[in-house]
């Protein structure tokens, strides 16, 4: 019998909670059972597997992550949009390091295709308007922006960047303004196919 008051949507939050506390890759169903002093075998009844808790947990922070670059591109364009889009994962990851891995989290194909990646996909592609990109430049760019912004983040939370007296704030700035000099300078020079 489950026990009262535990719904997957409750083990999700909760998973993501403990994600950003231990570590995406730490989180359990053991893990999890412990936090609400349960069996683990009591939770299988809401969720499959370890695997299964962490899509959850993915799914939800892609949506949560989406909604917040949803209302913080909203009235935007060009490098404004560029720089509160990449400020919104930053933040977001900055916040919430744990669910931020789990945006990363590869899911199968047919998760992924009714999950919120797609909104983020979307709205990559939205704010690339401005620069006026015809395909395949505009995908090409959609993966680019992923790479930087992953790739920047990523190596900020691991501590990446303070060995040196540059702050990294600063090195944020000079990248998104770099950025949008590249996607600029591209649309001028490539005429619309």
């Amino acid at each position: 019998m489950a026990r009262a008051g535990l719904t997957p949507e409750r083990l999700t939050r909760a998973g993501a909670v403990l994600a950003d506390e231990v570590g995406f890759e730490q989180v359990t169903v053991s893990a999890l059972a412990r936090r609400f002093e349960v069996k683990a075998a009591s939770l299988y009844s809401h969720v499959k597997s370890s695997q299964d808790l962490k899509a959850r947990i993915a799914l939800f922070a892609l949506a949560e992550l989406a909604d917040r670059a949803s209302d913080a591109l909203a009235g935007r364009a060009g490098k404004d949009a560029l720089v509160a889009f990449a400020d919104t994962y930053r933040d977001y990851a900055r916040e919430h390091p744990g669910r931020y891995d789990a945006t990363r989290l590869r899911l199968d194909s047919e998760t992924a295709a009714a999950s919120a990646g797609v909104r983020h996909s979307q709205m990559t592609r939205a704010l690339l308007r401005a620069y006026r990109l015809a395909e395949p430049d505009q995908t090409h760019a959609v993966r680019m922006l992923g790479s930087v912004l992953h790739g920047y983040i990523s190596l900020e939370l691991a501590g990446g960047f303070s060995h040196t007296d540059v702050d990294a704030q600063e090195s944020w700035i000079w990248t998104l303004d770099s950025l949008d000099a590249l996607l600029r300078h591209h649309s001028a020079s490539c005429p619309a196919r």
